[in-house]
């Protein structure tokens, strides 16, 4: 079976694609620095699997020592790129870091894949490509509009660098999935989201919350143009997200694209306002949330959420899981920490 070169995949996206890959009968090989992931993640991918991908540990922006990976694991076939600081209100406060990260890593990703003759990437890029789009929902015909975070204008502008090599190297194949809100956890709950520090994600705050690990949850803003006054988001779970990944690759090996850069919305094509998640949460776990409102934070999009008829069709992928059972797995895997603590 084909070799999958997946970077940043002992993160939270990541770890779960690996495990989707690996029960696809792809070979793995993850290469990850670290900085916001851990390495007992590798272990809860062994359970969960029973098997165990190569794992190396080098930064992505490190040309060298991906020259030496690539030509260790000469028989790679396609790369997913996932490696990348992501954090909207950190961007703003280091943005020439986000731009050196996110950038470099791909960079050094494309002029490899020239010299090892690797045709084919799978960039994980997001909706915040889209800004506060005009019309909702939001389908990939939307036009880009001017990034409100470094991190956003990271994103579009790989996207425009993978547009162009792909435009000069008609080998180059490659699929844009641009993510909605991930959330949840495996059902094994032997991995899930593991941030480093205080969480910058809505959930694994509700569940440290809940857990009695924060004090309150704050939530940004009440003050929006929504319902009830807090930001909406199109909350997917990450399984399902995985799976567009592996639906992608095979997509890519089998020649199947129409184009040599296509992109597809991930999303449920729901929105929920953040209150609207606490609520739930605490409805089907029973367990308390005590949250505050603080102000709104620098960077945030009002309201977004996916039209994803186009990855219906198209990959014959579709998110299935209820919000219901995507809170519920995230709270076992909080359990699950709270085990092993």
């Amino acid at each position: 079976m084909a070799r999958i070169l997946v970077t940043g995949g002992m993160g939270y996206i990541g770890s779960h694609t690996v495990v989707e890959l690996l029960n696809s009968g792809y070979d793995v090989v993850i290469v990850d620095n670290l900085s916001n992931s851990r390495v007992e993640v590798l272990q809860g991918i062994g359970q969960i699997t029973g098997k165990h991908p190569d794992f190396e540990n080098v930064d992505c922006t490190d040309y060298n020592e991906m020259s030496n990976i690539f030509a260790k694991y000469s028989d790679i076939q396609a790369i997913i790129h996932f490696a990348a600081s992501k954090a909207v209100g950190e961007s703003v406060e280091k943005p020439v870091m986000y731009y050196r990260n996110n950038i470099d890593s791909l960079l050094t990703l494309l002029e490899l894949m020239k010299v090892h003759k690797v045709e084919n990437i799978v960039f994980s890029s997001s909706c915040t490509v889209y800004g506060q789009p005009d019309i909702l929902p939001v389908d990939e015909s939307a036009p880009i509009k001017p990034a409100l975070s470094p991190y956003g204008n990271t994103k579009q502008i790989n996207e425009e660098i993978i547009r162009d090599a792909a435009y000069a190297d008609k080998n180059i194949h490659a699929v844009l999935l641009r993510y909605f809100n991930p959330i949840g956890a495996h059902p094994s709950a032997l991995i899930g989201e593991l941030p480093n520090g205080i969480p910058n994600n809505l959930l694994p705050y509700v569940t440290q919350t809940a857990a009695g690990l924060r004090q309150k949850l704050r939530i940004f803003g009440d003050d929006y143009n929504t319902p009830d006054g807090s930001c909406i988001r199109d909350y997917i779970y990450v399984v399902d997200l995985a799976k567009a990944h592996v639906i992608a690759v095979q997509r890519m090996l089998e020649r199947k694209a129409e184009t040599n850069v296509e992109v597809f919305n991930l999303g449920t094509g729901r929105g929920l306002s953040v209150l609207e998640i606490v609520e739930t949460f605490k409805k089907v776990t029973g367990v308390d949330v005590p949250y505050e409102i603080v102000a709104r934070r620098e960077g945030d999009i009002e309201q977004v959420w996916a039209d994803p008829r186009k990855a219906n069709a198209v990959l014959g992928w579709k998110a299935q899981a209820t919000v219901e059972e995507t809170l519920l797995s995230a709270w076992r895997w909080q359990e699950h920490l709270a085990q092993q603590a």
